[in-house]
Formats: structure tokens, C-alpha cells, sequence
């Protein structure tokens, strides 16, 4: 554990042995965090991926600068499926710390795959989908949304959540209670998961009980005793009854009658709800065909919409992780300080890596903080490295190289614009190389920022000479 004023090795007292800060409850809160990371680790590593996140969070609001803490709550929600959470974590970490940061690898094994961002964005709108879906009560379209879903990633929590939701409001406890179970199989105490589940086992259950009971109320008979013996008679069964010529004389007539009846009165109407119902079922395939042929239209229109949105979140993709993205932007400043902390006394190192940025960089297209660090950075190393161009073009000044004196003297004014002799001399060897316009401008910014100097007059007389030549 080191100091967080000096960077010392911390002692086991409780002040830094280099510059005497009071570190007793630093020591703690870092013991803290690394307290919840063991736990969180441990939770993760018996699969309580929830149990995991809670930990990992905690671990994290003690010592925001917990690399391993950081890295692992982004494999747990790599794990669960939820892949834009676990790289938020992974480049949050290796902006913090650039260098040996096994985050590297995790983002490059994710984004060298376009397939396999290609499946993440899918699976991300599809998702998305099924949610708005669900809003707007199409719980049909949601759930084949969530299988698609799951066909791509399997372990996406959420997806099997929603997806045992949406059956529990069907009443497919059956399949609810698979997705459930698979919800679990990821993440062993996932609190929704373990309480949908015993909400649809206690819906289960009961049916069981009335199939139960419904098999024994066949089997169930009237019993009764008959002097010592005890007689069993079965539920439904009827005794025979004696018949004559009345019973056959009365079936026949009936008979009769029933044709009578099925021939003049059930075969037209039967006829006609034939008719009817075949009337209807055109009706309805007609309808059912304009209500597939509206939705293929929707759908061509949603695919058509999703598009646009995929390419511009390609783009905005492209932005973070392309070749002169946000990400290269970043790591270029951070090489830019981590060059200028490893050899402060070497300047033109760090010269050369802010050239770099300055090139590539655009600065008002960069962000608040970046241009803020970045002015820190030329504040602390722009002085030396102005005193070094400065010293640089006076030698070729003075052995009649005025193109390079130029050149070295730009860089000395561009580092520290309060270099007085900078701009002097940046003048007259402009001057010396014919470039009047710009040796005026050079005399100028002498004359402004120095006013009522020495250094200004001198830059007035230069300036006045050159104008008197024109």
C-alpha cells in the first residue's frame, strides 16, 4: 500500500514514514475495499453473479482506483450477458491505468470479433424492442423478440427474466418455470429469479392436487351394510328396468318423430350455420390478410428505421474506437504525461509526444477535461522546453541559419508566449529570411506584451525600419 500524498511505501504506523501524513483511516477505507472485493470474488466464484455486483460496487465506492475490483465486476456482467456494462467497467479501467491492465484484453477480444458486435447491437435493439413491446401489450411480438434474443445470447439474464414474466402472465407456468430455472443456472441467488420461481411453483402445485383428487372422486362408491354384510355399490351404475310392448311401441314413435324433426327442422339449419360459418371464415382469412400484409409494412419500416440506427451507432462506435477516436485521443495525452513522469529531465522526449498531439489532435473537438489536462501538462513542461528552443535558435541565429532559428524560436514562443527574447528574435530572423509580413507580427506581439520595455522599443525601432524599407 502506498501514500496517497507522496507515493511512499506505507509502514505498518499510522503516518507515511516519507512525509508524515496521517494515513490511519486511508489504511482502513482501503482495507475496506479490498474486503468486499475477496467477498465479491468469492460470490462470483460459487456463481452469486448478483451477490458478485452488490460487493464489487461496494468495493468500488471505498477506492474508485480498485483495478481488480473494477476488471471483475466487468467480467460478472460480461457473464449475465449485459456486454456494454462489462466495457464500460473494462475502459473506465484502463483509462485509469494504461499500461499492464488486463482490460486490454478483454476490449480487444470484444471488439476484434465484428461479428460479434454486430450479434451485441442486435441483441441490445431486440431487447429494447421487446420492452416497448410489452408497453404497448403486444406480448406475443415481445416474446419472439426475447427468444431471438437468447438465440444470440443465452446467458442475458434479463432476457430469460422478462421472457418467465411474460409466460407467468400467460399462464405457461411450465415454461416460465424452465426460464427460471435456466435464469438460475447463471446466477445461483438472483433475487427475482428465486422469487418468480416460487410464485409459479405455488401455481403448479395446486393443479397437482386437483388431479389428485379428481381421480379419486372416480374412484369413490356408496357403501352400505345389508344385516352382517357389508354391500358396495359403484357410483353411476343403474339398475335394469323391466320393459313391455308400451316401451318398444314408445321407442318406435320416437323414432319417428326424431327423423321427422332432423329432416325438416335441423338439416336447413344446419345447412345454413354451414353456410354461415363458411361465409364467416372468409371473412375472417380476408381480414387476418390485411392485418399481415399492414404489419409486413410496419415491419419493413421498423427494419428500415433500425438500420439508420445501427449505422449511426457504428459511427458513433467508430468515434470512440477508431484511428484518430476518443479512445487513441485519451491514450495519446496519457503517453504525452506518462513519458514526461518516467524521465522529467528528459524535455524533448516529452516535446516530441506533445507534437504528436498537437497534430492529431483537434482541441476543440476534444473534451472539457481533456483540454484541461492537457494545458496542465504544457504549463509544467512549457517553460524548460521554451528555454530549450530559445537556446536552439540563437545558435543557428547566430551561425546564420535563419531557417532553422525560425523554426526553434516558433516552438519557444508556442510553449511560453511570455518569452520576450523569443518573440525578439523570432522577428529578425524572419526578417533575415525575407518574411516581413511575420516579422512584423513578431515585433508586435514584443511591443503588446512588454509594453514600456527596453525589449519593446527595440522591437518599435525594428518594426519601423521595416516599413521605412517598404
Amino acid at each position: 500500500m502506498f501514500c496517497y500524498n507522496c507515493g511512499c511505501q506505507l509502514s505498518e504506523y499510522d503516518f507515511c514514514t516519507g512525509c508524515g501524513a496521517d494515513v490511519g483511516l486511508y489504511k482502513k477505507i482501503m482495507c475496506v475495499s479490498n474486503l468486499y472485493y475477496n467477498e465479491g470474488l468469492e460470490r462470483a466464484s460459487v456463481r452469486d453473479l448478483s451477490g458478485a455486483i452488490v460487493s464489487l460496487r461496494q468495493s468500488l465506492k471505498f477506492n474508485k482506483g480498485n483495478i481488480e475490483a473494477r476488471n471483475l465486476l466487468g467480467l460478472v456482467y460480461f457473464e449475465m450477458g449485459e456486454v456494454v456494462s462489462a466495457l464500460r467497467e473494462w475502459v473506465i479501467s484502463k483509462n485509469m491505468r494504461p499500461e499492464k491492465n488486463i482490460a486490454d484484453d478483454y476490449i480487444e477480444k470484444v471488439q476484434s470479433n465484428a461479428t460479434r458486435l454486430d450479434s451485441i447491437n442486435q441483441t441490445i435493439k431486440k431487447y429494447n424492442q421487446a420492452l416497448i413491446y410489452c408497453h404497448q401489450d403486444s406480448r406475443d411480438l415481445a416474446v419472439i423478440q426475447l427468444k431471438k434474443v437468447l438465440s444470440m445470447n443465452p446467458r442475458f439474464v434479463n432476457a430469460h427474466l422478462l421472457l418467465a414474466l411474460l409466460y407467468v402472465d400467460s399462464e405457461r407456468w411450465e415454461r416460465a418455470e424452465r426460464e427460471l430455472k435456466k435464469c438460475i443456472d447463471i446466477d445461483r441467488n438472483n433475487t427475482q429469479a428465486l422469487r418468480y420461481l416460487k410464485e409459479v411453483e405455488n401455481m403448479l402445485v395446486p393443479e397437482e392436487n386437483v388431479k389428485q383428487s379428481s381421480r379419486q372422486k372416480k374412484d369413490d362408491s356408496v357403501r352400505y351394510r345389508s344385516d352382517n354384510e357389508i354391500i358396495i355399490q359403484p357410483l353411476n351404475v343403474k339398475e335394469p328396468k323391466k320393459g313391455g310392448v308400451s316401451t318398444l311401441i314408445n321407442i318406435g314413435i320416437g323414432l319417428i318423430i326424431g327423423m321427422a324433426a332432423v329432416y325438416f327442422l335441423i338439416v336447413p339449419a344446419a345447412q345454413s350455420n354451414a353456410n354461415n360459418a363458411a361465409q364467416e371464415s372468409i371473412t375472417r382469412i380476408s381480414s387476418e390478410s390485411d392485418a399481415k400484409t399492414i404489419q409486413i409494412q410496419e415491419l419493413e419500416a421498423r427494419i428500415a428505421t433500425m438500420q439508420g440506427e445501427y449505422d449511426a451507432l457504428q459511427q458513433e462506435l467508430d468515434g470512440y474506437t477508431g484511428d484518430s477516436g476518443t479512445l487513441q485521443t485519451i491514450n495519446s495525452l496519457m503517453r504525452v504525461t506518462a513519458t514526461y513522469l518516467d524521465n522529467p529531465e528528459d524535455i524533448m522526449a516529452t516535446a516530441a509526444d506533445l507534437e504528436v498531439v498537437e497534430k492529431n489532435v483537434v482541441m476543440e473537438d476534444t473534451s472539457e477535461e481533456f483540454q484541461t489536462l492537457y494545458q496542465k501538462l504544457l504549463a509544467i513542461v512549457g517553460p524548460q522546453l521554451s528555454e530549450t528552443y530559445y537556446t536552439e535558435g540563437q545558435e543557428a541565429y547566430r551561425t546564420g541559419d535563419y531557417v532553422a532559428a525560425a523554426e526553434s524560436l516558433e516552438r519557444a514562443v508556442y510553449y511560453n508566449p511570455e518569452n520576450g527574447d523569443g518573440w525578439f528574435y523570432l522577428g529578425q530572423a524572419y526578417r533575415q529570411n525575407g518574411d516581413n509580413e511575420k516579422a512584423v507580427e513578431a515585433f508586435d506581439q514584443v511591443i503588446e506584451r512588454f509594453p514600456d520595455t527596453d525589449r519593446a522599443r527595440r522591437a518599435q525601432r525594428e518594426k519601423e525600419s521595416i516599413q521605412g524599407d517598404q
